[in-house]
Parts: C-alpha cells; sequence; structure tokens
C-alpha cells in the first residue's frame, strides 16, 4: 500500500509540474532572462550590432551626469504628481455616484469604461488630432468663443499638462469600476445605520465609504503610480520627436527608448531602465510600509 501511495503520489506531482512547466518557461524566457539581461547590460557598452564592451559602472557615472536624464526624471515625477491624485479623485468620485440610483447607471458605466479597451495608439491619435493648433476641435471651440488658438503639443508650457491629461481619461474608467467592485463590497446595514443616525450623502461617503474602501484605493493608487513611471505611448506617439517640446515631456521610458534604438545606446539605456525599477519598487516599499497608517482592513 505504501508503495501504491508513493506511485500515486509521483505522478500526482509529475502531472502537477507539467501543468505548471509552460508557464515557468514562459516566465523564464519573456521575463527573467529579460530583466537579467538589463542587469548585465547595464554594465557594457552594447553597440548597434550587439557588441559588447564591459565598461563597469561608467554607464551609471554617465547617468547621473546627464543633465537631460535629471530633465526626463524630472518630467516623470510631474506626470506622477498630476495624473495620479487625478485618476484617484475622479476615479472615486465617479465610482461613489454610479453606486447610487442615479438613471442611466449602466450606460455611464459602460462610456467612461470605454477607454480602457481602446487601444493607446488609438487614444493617441484622436487627442493628437484634437489637440492640433491648426484644426483640431479644441481650438475650434476656443475660436467660436473668441479665444485664440493654443499649440496645446508644440508649446512647452502646455504639452505636458495636454498629455496628462489624455492620460487620465484613458484610465480614469478602469479604475472607477475595480473602485465601484470595492464600494458595492461594503455592507448596506453601515449606510442604513447611518441614515437612522442622521447622516446625510457626504457624510456617509467621509465616515463609511472612504474608510472601507481604503484597501481598493491602495490597490488602485499602487497600480496608477507604477504605470504613470512607465508612460510611454502617449509621449511618444503624441510629440514629434524633433518638436522642441520633446525634452520638456519625455519621461525615463522615452529616453530609455529613444538611447536604445534612436542613439544604439543599449548599454546606457540599460542603466536608465534599471535606475527607473529602483525608483518604483523604493517608493512601492515605502507606501507598503506606510498602508498600516491609513489603510483600514476590517
Amino acid at each position: 500500500m505504501n508503495r501504491g501511495k508513493k506511485k500515486s503520489h509521483a505522478k500526482e506531482y509529475a502531472w502537477g509540474y507539467a501543468m505548471i512547466a509552460p508557464l515557468v518557461l514562459g516566465l523564464g524566457v519573456f521575463y527573467f532572462y529579460p530583466v537579467f539581461k538589463v542587469f548585465f547590460d547595464s554594465f557594457h557598452d552594447v553597440g548597434a550590432f550587439n557588441k559588447r564592451k564591459w565598461v563597469g559602472l561608467a554607464n551609471y557615472q554617465k547617468m547621473f551626469q546627464d543633465p537631460v536624464m535629471w530633465q526626463s526624471l524630472g518630467n516623470t515625477v510631474k506626470y506622477v504628481l498630476i495624473i495620479v491624485p487625478a485618476v484617484l479623485i475622479i476615479s472615486l468620485v465617479l465610482a461613489s455616484l454610479l453606486n447610487t440610483g442615479i438613471k442611466g447607471r449602466s450606460f455611464f458605466r459602460v462610456v467612461y469604461f470605454i477607454p480602457a479597451v481602446t487601444m493607446g495608439a488609438a487614444i493617441a491619435m484622436i487627442w493628437r488630432w484634437m489637440y492640433n493648433g491648426d484644426y483640431g476641435i479644441l481650438n475650434y471651440i476656443l475660436n467660436l468663443l473668441g479665444l485664440e488658438s493654443v499649440q496645446f503639443l508644440s508649446n512647452t508650457k502646455t504639452a505636458l499638462v495636454s498629455i496628462s491629461m489624455v492620460s487620465v481619461w484613458s484610465t480614469t474608467g478602469y479604475n472607477m469600476i475595480i473602485l465601484l467592485a470595492g464600494i458595492q463590497g461594503i455592507s448596506k446595514s453601515y449606510y442604513e445605520a447611518a441614515s437612522i443616525d442622521g447622516a446625510n450623502g457626504i457624510n456617509q461617503f467621509r465616515h463609511i465609504t472612504l474608510p472601507l474602501v481604503t484597501p481598493t484605493l491602495f490597490f488602485v493608487m499602487i497600480t496608477t503610480l507604477i504605470g504613470t513611471f512607465q508612460t510611454f505611448d502617449t509621449i511618444y506617439m503624441m510629440i514629434n520627436k524633433n518638436s522642441i517640446a520633446m525634452e520638456s515631456t519625455q519621461s525615463m521610458v522615452v529616453y530609455f527608448y529613444r538611447n536604445a534604438f534612436e542613439y544604439s545606446k543599449k548599454g546606457y539605456a540599460s542603466a536608465l531602465a534599471v535606475f527607473l525599477f529602483v525608483i518604483i519598487m523604493v517608493i512601492t516599499v515605502f507606501q507598503m510600509k506606510m498602508q498600516n497608517k491609513w489603510v483600514n482592513y476590517e
């Protein structure tokens, strides 16, 4: 019997490992190997034909002395400071409103979620047309109101904010659905008890909804922050690489891409990627440590 049980367990283990083998293989090829390769390349000078030359910490020394890198990092921080709070606030407000008994609730849920299932390239192309300084619909409306046209994407003062608005518009709907699910998970008995005590909608939101939805809000904040640090497609497709607004809008990921594929400096680009990875990791760990002070899991 013992031998039979051992054979049975061995077959179960074999089948279990066979089932997870494709996933493990996929993670190894498409995740762990690229991560290792980026770290490895960051210590090398990698040319256009993948010729490697060991340079040690030279790429990192060059990176910290690169004014364009610091400007790109500053632009990325600006995106985070604009997009993350705006997405959290708007998503939470919309989720709270759509959790009420307003008419057309299902219609509005679908409308707000449409950007989340639309290709990023299509979103960038549409907004680029809307922002066009000569025939864009936004400037057409401004002209009808008697106002002058605005060069949204070529003016260094407005380009970053304009791109941030697109990112907020395209990510709000997805986060709204997540927060809506979190709000709907709150027991209605809390609201019924608050109504009996005379609490209005604002007080119920402040003292019931907001504290009890903090776990979901924390998840949305983490994912939005990481996604914003990795902003690429919207910037790259909406700003011409020869535009004067490129340096004032390009993020760290855009600067990484340009070094890797336009300037053929893959070793330096890998150092940029490692630096960005460390920044995101440190901020995420800090947020995980601080969550106990404001996230309510009860």
